[in-house]
């Protein structure tokens, strides 16, 4: 253990509507997390403009997430809601972590190569440092676990090697300072200001896939609205998604290695056991030999039991849009409290003139 107080942060971007994958891979995950330890939840809307620099609605997808949040069971008086735009810090780090990493690291990343596509001379350079904005959302406030998917294991790899660095480079000044604390490296324990953050990567759907194609993750930019449940659905819309929810003609199998090569009938398996709260092996047990007909009544069943709460909640929230603003106002002054400090210390550090 490190003598870094345990914290954890985590983000969503404000852009298309939020999803069953975002309710189980992350959002359900966060309200157990408040019990644990300190959490900062924010809205990640300067990640939003990376990709698409003039977005629809800002403001009001920022509410959205927002409204998820709370509708999931996050409570602003335990845990510290916002959107990143509000603390200036994030921005500050962002760039003082752009000339700590190195644009080797930055072209390795997959999500750049995805997303740029072919015409990567193209894309924002902001698409290219997003990492580097990651790792600065992070460690402004010095934050040790991150929940993460597994499509963002690399980026958090990236932040431990920013903080890695950061520390080797200024390991006189922050001894010198007296702002290390002790952080166990293999064998040795060193002196550095950046913790070197955990991933919380757990639970039967870490990932879940798009309703239609069982390969490919499930999305709020896919163009077809039947590839993913949003929060937003009602029960009629949930039914229908699962009825055409993409299968194959072989029952369930018994055991969990007969999903093997079935990337669909794993993507719901792997639903049900996550709403369930309980295993694949479990759920084969209850309806292994079969068939889709009989599985997916009982998916939809649990999907509107569980789902149907929150949407509810979601949608009071966001006829209140005066409520949501001033949480995240709250939240804001909170996260900028701890951000400013870290920023001022790393000013110090590096050695810059402030005030």
């Amino acid at each position: 253990m490190s003598d870094f107080p345990p914290r954890v942060l985590s983000g969503i971007q404000p852009t298309g509507n939020l999803h069953l994958g975002n309710y189980l891979g992350a959002i359900r995950k966060f309200v157990a997390m408040q019990d644990e330890m300190p959490c900062l939840f924010c809205v990640v809307d300067l990640h939003a403009i990376t990709a698409k620099l003039v977005q629809d609605d800002l403001a009001n997808q920022t509410r959205s997430i927002a409204a998820a949040y709370l509708a999931a069971g996050i409570d602003p008086e335990r845990s510290v809601i916002f959107n990143q735009s509000r603390v200036s810090g994030h921005s500050e780090l962002a760039w003082i972590f752009n000339c700590v990493a190195r644009i080797g690291w930055m072209n390795r990343m997959t999500q750049f190569k995805d997303k740029a596509g072919k015409d990567r001379e193209n894309a924002s350079l902001g698409l290219l440092a997003y990492p580097s904005l990651m790792a600065a959302d992070i460690l402004v406030y010095r934050a040790t676990h991150v929940p993460v998917g597994d499509d963002q294991k690399q980026h958090l790899e990236l932040t431990r090697d920013i903080a890695i660095k950061f520390n080797n480079d200024f390991s006189q000044r922050i001894a010198a300072s007296g702002l290390g604390r002790e952080i166990p490296m293999g064998e040795e324990v060193v002196n550095g200001y950046f913790p070197i953050t955990d991933p919380i990567i757990e639970g039967p759907a870490t990932r879940v896939m798009s309703l239609k194609d069982g390969s490919k993750k499930m999305s709020k930019s896919d163009p077809s609205d039947l590839s993913r449940i949003n929060l937003t659905d009602d029960a009629e819309a949930i039914a229908r998604k699962v009825k055409k929810a993409k299968t194959d003609p072989d029952a369930l199998p018994s055991e969990t290695a007969g999903l093997a090569g079935r990337p669909e009938a794993d993507n719901l398996v792997g639903i049900y056991a996550a709403l369930a709260g309980t295993t694949r092996d479990e759920v084969l047990r209850q309806f292994g030999g079969q068939q889709f007909s009989a599985f997916k009544p009982a998916l939809v069943d649990l999907a509107v039991e569980s789902l149907g709460p929150v949407t509810a909640e979601m949608r009071r929230l966001l006829d209140d849009p005066g409520h949501i603003d001033a949480v995240l106002k709250s939240g804001g002054e909170k996260a900028n409290a701890i951000a400013s400090e870290t920023i001022k210390d790393v000013k110090d550090i590096i050695g810059m003139l402030r005030d």
